[in-house]
């Protein structure tokens, strides 16, 4: 059936205005909004919910020494008694309060996945959470009248309008909200710095921005980082408003033993590991990033962030380095908008601004606080006085009361007996009568003294505007002392930080290829040198700027490393570590271990140019030679010398045809061969016999050059059993006075021994003038070069460990 209309039924319809309900609707959303929800105050620096968050959690009696309750307990009890908002929201800002990467000083102490950059948290029924040690000084005091206490939302209770606040929590946390129509971020900053501002403030009220900046010279973000310039500092800290960049720290290592990368250790404040990767991995395949081949996020809760960035061979890493800071949020800008509540408006606010209001706040909560301290102390000792009369005359007291017929009679009595008041009968009323003996009147008396003291200290207080301060100060100190953290984001000027991106941004992308040294030291280190000019060295300074094996090249040719075990290793020249030539001297500080480099244990005894037309030299401590042919394997590994047993390699170089092979054997004899006449042999072969060793004796140096041209150096020594022999004498003799000998003899003697001395504890044939080396890199005189090539030497009077 059709449905009636009942029109008897009186409407009460009310025309209203759309636009002022909708005008009127705004205002009270933004207000809410503003006040409520997104803005700190500036006092505590705490936003509405975090501030009924760490006052709930005070309540419930979660201190640090306390074990941990079940997060979604705390959300509840939060949002029953004082948030009327969800759960969500609750719990959202309880996990943001624990977070390290967020927070500068965590305020709670959370246990379980309270989330990371790059994942959010587990869901509040699986997380515990605790008052840090830090959210105790926030709210020390609150219920010592330091601050209002205002209804709760349904009126059934109250909750502090404002925390005490026992550090400028606004700065050293720092703070980031979206209002309606303006928005706050604040950067968080150094605990033990924003102190010593604030404490420089008080004993200087007219310190300008810049004498602040001598101790806040910028924020100080958890996760590190690298701050550029100071320019967007100096207006931020001016005005409230400024801008700066943050950069990842990245240092080139070797990530592999033949590779080197960028490792990311400290990323900008709130950026995720897995952002940049992806956003490496978009930039790459836009081909706008060039030179990287991989990137690995090695970060785990334990060790920190840790983003391994695998740069591809012939490419220069710190170019590279300059893109990522350019493409990738490895660089990120950071704009501070210091807004805050001040007296109930928001305000924009610069650092001197932010420190008064808070010093101001603190002046009032530690002046309200003596004050009740003051009134406290004043009730007891109206009331210990009162005992002290009492006690004077006990049995009257006792007496009055036991002749009374009620309550009322006694304190009437009492209070006309002995000019007491109300509240001192009751309270001797209400005493057991163990207490009104000798020993309570000797602990009443010492009380009555204390107090007063008390009195007199608060009062000083509450009368003397500088010891209130001293009283701040002496406070903010401990505060300091206790929970303050040293530096975590480095400063770096935009003037230094302009001229090292201009010189990366001058290097090219990929390393060209030209001619260039491969170079072995004496230790076994690598490195690569620019020119194939012959390394001239006219000083000693260090045992790493000696060379074993040098050969010339290209930045993108191979060579292999030779080792004992007559193993050749390849290598490309692009990975060695690059040393630019100077006039005189190439310093070979940068050298990597041939080990390092290839991943594994090894003695290097020489280098192969595996694209040159070159005759390889290798010569083994029991006297083998062999030339070999440029016939190498496509392998990274192969065998360049079948040995026998016992032997091993002891020098590899570049052998050519008018070049000497030369022997020296520890028994001090010296072998001078032509190479011409040695043939060449294949890559398997195992070589000829060069030089005839004596029972016992061993070869310990071989070269490949010109004898004329060059000096021989001998160490004789002592055999006394130790693992290094005494060295006794030295002899340098030139090499032009050792005769060519037929190879497979035994040559003729370098060096005479003299009583004592029964072997050679180092032997080096040097191009040009030899030079010396001690342990500890400082040069070595060595004597004149002796005619006699059978000569003794002279007296060692500090040990050689390097010849060159």
């Amino acid at each position: 059936m059709p449905k009636t209309v009942d029109t008897s039924v009186d409407e009460h319809i009310v025309e209203i205005d759309v636009s002022s309900e909708m005008r009127g609707s705004f205002l009270e959303y933004a207000y809410s909004v503003i006040y409520a929800r997104a803005l700190p105050d500036a006092r505590d620096g705490a936003k509405p919910v975090q501030r009924r968050i760490l006052y709930q959690m005070s309540e419930m009696g979660l201190r640090p020494e306390r074990g941990h309750v079940k997060s979604q307990s705390v959300v509840g009890e939060v949002m029953g008694k004082l948030h009327p908002h969800g759960d969500a929201a609750i719990y959202d800002a309880l996990v943001r309060l624990a977070q390290d990467f967020n927070l500068r000083v965590p305020l709670v102490d959370g246990h379980g996945n309270f989330g990371s950059l790059d994942d959010g948290p587990a869901a509040a029924r699986y997380t515990e959470a605790r008052l840090a040690p830090a959210a105790l000084d926030m709210v020390k005091d609150l219920h010592e009248d330091t601050v209002d206490f205002v209804p709760n939302y349904d009126n059934r209770l109250t909750q502090p309008d404002v925390l005490p606040a026992g550090f400028p929590n606004l700065l050293v946390n720092g703070a980031s909200g979206i209002a309606v129509g303006m928005a706050t971020n604040i950067a968080p900053h150094n605990l033990g710095e924003v102190i010593a501002a604030t404490t420089h403030l008080i004993d200087n009220p007219d310190a300008t921005v810049l004498d602040l900046m001598r101790f806040v010279p910028g924020p100080d973000f958890p996760e590190g980082g690298i701050i550029i310039g100071q320019e967007g500092i100096e207006e931020a800290y001016t005005t409230g408003r400024g801008s700066f960049k943050v950069r990842a720290k990245m240092n080139v290592e070797r990530v592999t033993p033949r590779k080197r990368g960028l490792v990311v250790t400290e990323l900008p404040y709130m950026v995720g590991p897995e952002r940049v990767i992806e956003r490496i991995k978009d930039q790459v395949n836009a081909k706008r990033l060039q030179g990287i081949s991989n990137v690995t996020n090695l970060t785990d809760r334990h060790h920190g962030v840790r983003l391994v960035i695998e740069i591809k061979n012939g490419f220069n890493p710190e170019a590279v380095m300059e893109q990522l800071y350019r493409l990738t949020p490895l660089e990120d800008s950071f704009s501070v908008n210091a807004v805050a509540l001040v007296d109930g408006r928001p305000q924009t606010l610069g650092l001197k601004e932010m420190l008064e209001v808070y010093l101001d706040h603190r002046y009032q909560v530690v002046r309200r606080r003596s004050q009740f301290r003051r009134q406290k102390a004043m009730d007891r000792l109206h009331l210990v006085e009162g005992l002290l009369v009492a006690i004077l005359d006990i049995d009257d007291v006792i007496a009055i009361i036991r002749s009374s017929d009620d309550v009322d009679e006694a304190r009437s009595r009492l209070m006309l007996a002995f000019e007491l008041d109300e509240i001192q009968a009751d309270h001797i009323l209400s005493l057991r009568l163990r207490r009104l003996t000798k020993f309570s009147r000797i602990e009443l008396e010492t009380e009555k003294a204390e107090l007063e003291a008390e009195i007199r200290g608060l009062d000083e207080i509450l009368g003397s505007a500088k010891t209130l301060r001293n009283v701040v100060k002496d406070e903010l100190l401990e505060v300091s002392k206790r929970l303050s953290t040293p530096r975590r984001t480095m400063l770096l000027s935009a003037d230094v930080a302009q001229v090292a991106a201009s010189a990366k941004s001058a290097m090219p992308l990929e390393i060209p290829d030209g001619p260039t040294t491969a170079v072995l030291t004496p230790d076994g280190g690598l490195i690569r040198v620019e020119g194939n000019e012959p390394l001239e060295k006219t000083d000693a300074r260090a045992v790493s700027d000696t060379y074993r094996v040098a050969i010339p090249t290209t930045t993108r040719g191979e060579v292999a490393v030779v080792d004992s075990a007559g193993l050749a290793h390849r290598l490309h020249v692009v990975d060695l570590p690059a040393v630019p030539r100077t006039a005189a001297n190439a310093s070979f500080a940068a050298a990597v271990s041939a080990s390092h480099l290839l991943g594994r244990d090894i003695e290097p005894r020489g280098l192969i140019d595996l694209e040159g037309e070159a005759i390889t030299g290798i010569v083994t401590k029991q006297g083998v030679i062999k030339r070999m042919r440029p016939e190498f394997a496509k392998s990274d590994e192969f065998e360049v010398m079948s040995l026998s047993d016992g032997d091993e390699v002891l020098f590899v170089a570049p052998c050519p045809d008018e070049a000497d092979v030369v022997f020296i054997a520890s028994n001090a004899q010296l072998l001078r061969t032509p190479a011409g006449k040695i043939r060449p042999q294949g890559r398997v072969a195992g070589g000829v016999a060069g030089m005839k060793l004596a029972d016992g004796a061993s070869v310990i140096e071989a070269a490949f050059m010109d004898l004329d041209a060059a000096e021989v150096v001998t160490v004789a020594a002592a055999d006394d059993g130790m693992l290094y022999p005494t060295q006794t004498s030295l002899k340098v003799t030139r090499g032009e006075v050792f005769p060519e000998k037929g190879r497979a003899t035994r040559g003729v003697r370098c060096h005479r021994f003299l009583k004592g001395e029964d072997t050679l504890a180092l032997a080096r044939v040097c191009p040009g003038t030899a030079i010396g080396a001690s342990a500890t890199g400082s040069p070595i005189e060595l004597p004149e070069a002796d005619e006699r090539r059978d000569g003794s030497g002279t007296p060692v009077k500090k040990p050689i460990v390097s010849l060159s």
